[in-house]
C-alpha cells in the first residue's frame, strides 16, 4: 500500500489535484480490471447452478466495473485547472463521480431486489458444485483486498468518492459471502434460500448505497468546516501579531484542494495600518501555501479602552449565562448625553432553542439591568464553526 501511495503522491501534498488525479486513475483502472474478471466468473456460477442471486451477483460486478469507470472519468475531470466557465476549477467533479457511483449502487440494489422477490415467489433449485463455490470465495477474497486498497486511498487524500467505492466492495464481500453460505445450505439442507438471499444482499447494497450518496451528497450541499481545520486555522492566523481574534468564517469548498475562506480579524484600531495590512497578506499566504484555501481577511479595529473593555466582558457574561454556546464579537459603544449605545453580534449555533428576535431580546433584558441608560443594537450571526472569543 506504502508502494502504490508513493506513486499516486510522487511526495506531494495530498489535496494536490495532479496528485489526486493520479490515485483516481489509479483506483479506477484496478477497479475496472478486478470487475470485469469477477463478473465473468460470477456469470459462470450463476449459469452453471442455475442461481438468481449469484447471476445478480455478477451483474453487480459489472456495474462496479461502470463505477470504476465513473470514478477514473471523475478525477480525471476534478484534476483539470480553472478556465473562463469555471473559475474555481474542476474539484467537485471528485463529488459528482462519487454520487454516481453511489446512485450506480443504489440502481442495482432495487433490480437485485425485485429479482430476488419473484424467486421468492416461484422458488427453482438451484445446481451446487465445487467450481462455483471456488468462484465465490475467491471473488470475496479480492472484494476484500479491494476495500483495503480503496480504503487506504481514500484515507490518504480525504476522498469521498474513493470512500464510497471502499464501502462498495466491502458491501460486495459481504453479499457474496452471504450467497456462498447459502448455496452451501440449500445444497446440504435442502432449503429454498436462494430468493431471501438475494434479498438480504439486496437490502445491504441499498443500505451502502444511501451512506454513500449521503457522503457525496453532503459535500455538494454545502458542510460544515472540518473541525480540525478550523482549529488549525484559528491557530495560525491567532499567531500571528496584532490578531486579537477572529470571527464570521465562511467557507467554500469547491473540491479537496479547492477551497476558498472570508473571515474578520480583530486588530487593536489604535495599531498602525500598513503594518496591520502587511500581517493580513502573510497570513492568506501561509493559508493558501498550507491548505490550499483563497482566504480575503477583514479588518476589523476594536477599541480597548478601560470601559468598553469592562463593558465587553459584562456583556460576553450575559450572553454566556443564557447559553454556553453563546460568543459575541464586534462589540463597541458610542456614548451620547441622555443613551449609551452597546452594538455587538451575538453568534448562535444552528437549531438554537430560541429564535432571533427571542434572543436578542433576552440579551437586552439583562444589558438594562446594568443601566437603564443602556441601549443595545444586536446582530444575531450562525455558524456551524466555533469562534475564539476576544480576550
Amino acid at each position: 500500500m506504502r508502494f502504490l501511495l508513493s506513486v499516486c503522491l510522487k511526495g506531494a501534498s495530498p489535496q494536490d489535484p495532479e496528485a489526486r488525479r493520479r490515485c483516481g486513475v489509479l483506483s479506477g483502472g484496478v477497479g475496472i480490471a478486478l470487475n470485469l474478471l469477477l463478473f465473468l466468473g460470477k456469470l459462470l456460477a450463476g449459469v452453471v447452478t442455475a442461481s438468481i442471486a449469484v447471476t445478480a451477483d455478477a451483474f453487480n460486478n459489472l456495474s462496479d466495473a461502470a463505477s470504476s469507470v465513473v470514478t477514473l472519468i471523475g478525477f480525471r475531470l476534478a484534476g483539470r485547472e480553472a478556465d473562463e466557465e469555471h473559475p474555481f476549477g474542476h474539484g467537485r467533479m471528485e463529488y459528482l463521480a462519487g454520487l454516481v457511483v453511489a446512485m450506480l449502487i443504489l440502481l442495482v440494489g432495487v433490480e437485485l431486489g425485485q429479482s430476488s422477490f419473484q424467486k421468492i415467489l416461484h422458488p427453482e433449485p438451484v445446481v451446487f458444485n465445487a467450481l462455483p463455490a471456488v468462484i465465490l470465495a475467491v471473488s470475496v477474497g479480492v472484494k476484500l483486498w479491494m476495500f483495503w486498497f480503496n480504503r487506504g486511498l481514500s484515507k490518504a487524500i480525504q476522498s469521498a468518492a474513493l470512500s464510497a467505492t471502499a464501502a462498495d466492495s466491502l458491501s460486495d464481500a459481504a453479499g457474496t459471502t452471504t450467497l456462498l453460505l447459502g448455496l452451501l445450505a440449500g445444497h446440504f439442507l435442502n432449503l429454498p434460500l436462494d430468493g431471501w438471499l438475494g434479498l438480504g444482499v439486496a437490502l445491504f447494497i441499498l443500505r451502502t448505497g444511501w451512506e454513500a450518496a449521503k457522503d457525496t451528497i453532503d459535500p455538494l450541499l454545502g458542510r460544515p468546516m472540518d473541525p480540525e481545520l478550523a482549529a488549525d486555522i484559528d491557530r495560525i492566523v491567532l499567531g500571528h501579531e496584532y490578531i486579537l481574534g477572529i470571527h464570521d468564517l465562511v467557507y467554500h469548498d469547491y473540491g479537496p484542494g479547492r477551497a476558498m475562506m472570508s473571515l474578520h480579524a480583530e486588530v487593536p484600531a489604535e495599531s498602525d495600518l500598513l503594518a496591520v495590512h502587511d500581517v493580513i497578506d502573510h497570513i492568506e499566504r501561509e493559508l493558501k501555501a498550507k491548505h490550499h484555501i483563497e482566504t480575503s481577511i477583514h479588518m476589523d479595529p476594536v477599541v480597548r479602552d478601560g470601559r468598553t473593555e469592562t463593558l465587553r466582558t459584562q456583556v460576553a457574561q450575559i450572553a454566556a449565562g443564557i447559553a454556553p454556546s453563546l460568543t459575541i464579537h464586534d462589540f463597541r459603544i458610542t456614548a451620547g448625553p441622555i443613551h449609551t449605545n452597546l452594538l455587538f453580534d451575538v453568534v448562535a449555533p444552528y437549531g438554537f432553542h430560541m429564535s432571533d428576535a427571542e434572543l436578542r431580546s433576552a440579551l437586552d433584558e439583562e444589558i438594562k439591568k446594568l443601566s437603564g441608560r443602556y441601549f443595545s443594537v444586536i446582530q444575531v450571526d450562525h455558524s456551524y464553526v466555533e469562534e475564539k472569543k476576544l480576550t
